[in-house]
């Protein structure tokens, strides 16, 4: 399966317990430096930079919560996507955004934070030196009906994406943000990936180099692994369980997939052996630490040249990726001074 997990990261969880009825309007820093979204919500902007119909505009959902604070309900899927929604067109000028029910809405400003960090990974390779924007080709597996990698990566550094997806729906709905985004639709090319098993196979062109992969995998190992989670949730909101609900929006296959995350990472980093010169830096985020040993004995089985493990952190939460590469020090030097 090529389709990314939200874990617990398709709303931005509460900070307190009463967080049930409304959460705290702050993005809970600290982030990557270069991150726009840090320190509170400005709800102003926001609702100015929401173009969208009344009855689904940001401002229906703003409200004071407990502590007397202008926020949204974050248990409210709608509130949710609104927010995401104007965060896109205020900060990266992505109009038009939008998902179809029940799909995977993910918090901007944590997303944002990976493609700082790789961008960070691409200067370390290149003297410390950011490469030029404009040549950086990338590939987001299972980039989702909200396109949110491609999206940022290219608005905030310009770079060109492949986003693929095994479901036609959500490649059909990234499809139509881009025909809304034509400052952005030639720089994101998006592909159906056909064999749910696959990674870069069938994706990937025979002559096609990508700087860097990127994936969120799915987090689950079952449905019902899943199902568990989403009630886990609902009762720290404070809330009974939404029936047929799972993750506050999410197709099954952005949640889970036989053997959950660390068998994805682990089958990705088997299939990228056979693209070993055609990708700098295959990287994926790991939302599970204790996966982490276990993720590093592949790499070593692998024998990869180099691998690395980048920690990020948004205020309580913590989450990161791996980043591994087959090039030898040699390889890096050419692949950098050739494309760089």
């Amino acid at each position: 399966m090529t389709s990314r997990s939200s874990q617990n990261k398709s709303v931005q969880k509460p900070p307190s317990k009463k967080s049930a009825e409304l959460s705290s309007s702050s993005t809970s820093s600290p982030f990557h430096p270069r991150n726009l979204h840090q320190g509170k919500y400005d709800f102003e902007k926001l609702v100015q930079a929401d173009k969208t119909p009344q009855e689904e505009n940001l401002a229906r959902f703003i409200r004071a919560n407990t502590f007397g604070e202008i926020s949204i309900d974050f248990a409210d899927e709608k509130a949710v996507k609104a927010l995401n929604r104007a965060l896109l067109q205020l900060q990266y000028a992505v109009n038009s955004w939008n998902i179809p029910d029940d799909y995977l809405c993910p918090p901007v400003p944590g997303r944002a934070d990976y493609i700082h960090n790789l961008a960070d990974l691409l200067a370390s390779s290149n003297h410390g030196k950011m490469p030029k924007k404009a040549n950086i080709q990338a590939l987001d597996i299972g980039t989702g009906a909200n396109g949110i990698y491609p999206l940022i990566g290219a608005a905030s550094y310009q770079w060109r994406f492949i986003a693929s997806d095994i479901n036609p729906n959500a490649i059909a709905n990234l499809d139509q943000i881009l025909l809304a985004n034509p400052q952005l639709s030639d720089k994101i090319q998006t592909r159906l990936q056909t064999d749910r098993s696959a990674y870069f196979r069938n994706v990937l062109l025979d002559d096609e180099w990508f700087d860097f992969s990127m994936c969120n995998p799915p987090f689950h190992h079952s449905l019902a692994d899943a199902q568990e989670g989403t009630q886990r949730k609902w009762s720290n909101l404070g809330q009974s369980q939404q029936l047929n609900k799972l993750n506050f929006g999410g197709q099954d296959a952005e949640l889970w997939c036989d053997g959950g995350e660390l068998s994805f990472i682990q089958n990705m980093i088997k299939e990228s052996e056979a693209f070993s010169s055609r990708c700098f830096w295959f990287t994926s985020l790991v939302s599970k630490a204790s996966n982490l040993p276990a993720i590093k004995t592949a790499l070593k089985q692998a024998k990869v040249q180099a691998s690395k493990t980048i920690d990020m952190q948004q205020g309580q939460k913590q989450s990161r990726f791996v980043a591994w590469t087959f090039l030898n020090p040699v390889q890096q030097a050419a692949w950098a001074k050739l494309r760089w």
